[in-house]
């Protein structure tokens, strides 16, 4: 299983990167043909991140986009994919797996600007995230968990084939935007690589919206991961002061996301 940056900065796309966008692939047999191929499942698709993806894949080949939540930073370039799904020059492309939390496709049609009964059925198969209700994607099992924002959101802990034995699993976890909370701390228990959002640092105050790099950094603490990437860090913050917090409460593996960035597991 790899894990790609494709987007990292928070709350909206920055000078060196798009907005909150993951892509996780894994090896696996298809269900229809029987070969094994490659997976790709998109973890949000924030400002400017559907271009970015082709750098690293054919975005004909993605299997499934699943969105966090529904703030226009996390999922505001599904507009993008609909538009390269609907007028592909060859002709359409076959609908695509879309999993988000309750009302993901009023929200898709409000950014959109379509007719209420806009159905998008030929660009996607709408699924409606639940907490702890696993989904399966290919040789990937991606579990929501709710987390704590202002919004309804979700993590999600990703199962999938080790890059370097197949026949073993590994796992990630990828926080969303969230505070602190039981459901977070469960999602990462145990996993290889947490993915968590720093979105505040020690200076912001304000409580059920954000993680710091200190409240991601405990996180990980307690749940005895492998190692800590921290995303989501706002354009005007430094993020040296993002790892310092995080420093003061793990003293294991931390490093900060950056677009183009990839991890095997």
């Amino acid at each position: 299983m790899r894990l790609t940056v494709v987007g990292c900065t928070g709350s909206m796309s920055g000078p060196y990167s798009a907005a909150s966008a993951y892509l996780v692939q894994a090896r696996g047999a298809d269900s229809d043909t029987g070969q094994i191929r490659t997976w790709n499942v998109m973890m949000d698709l924030g400002p400017g991140s559907f271009g970015a993806l082709w750098r690293y894949i054919d975005a004909r080949k993605l299997d499934a986009v699943l969105f966090s939540h529904l703030h226009a930073d996390h999922m505001g370039d599904v507009i993008s994919l609909q538009v390269h799904r609907r007028w592909y020059p060859t002709g359409p492309l076959s609908p695509l797996l879309l999993a988000g939390p309750e009302g993901m496709m009023d929200r898709v049609r409000g950014i959109d600007g379509y007719a209420p009964d806009e159905t998008y059925e030929k660009e996607f198969v709408p699924v409606q995230l639940a907490d702890r209700e696993p989904l399966q994607v290919g040789p990937l099992t991606i579990t929501p968990y709710a987390a704590n924002h202002t919004v309804p959101a979700f993590g999600f802990r990703v199962e999938g084939p080790s890059e370097g034995d197949p026949s073993s699993r590994v796992e990630l976890a990828y926080t969303g935007d969230t505070d602190t909370c039981d459901s977070i701390q469960e999602m990462a228990n145990g996993v290889s690589l947490l993915l968590s959002e720093a979105g505040f640092t020690r200076a912001d105050t304000t409580r059920g919206i954000h993680l710091t790099g200190g409240r991601a950094a405990k996180i990980a603490c307690e749940a005895g991961v492998e190692s800590l990437v921290l995303t989501h860090i706002q354009p005007w913050t430094d993020p040296k002061i993002v790892i310092a917090e995080a420093r003061e409460e793990w003293d294991g593996a931390i490093s900060t996301a950056y677009a183009g960035a990839t991890y095997s597991l």
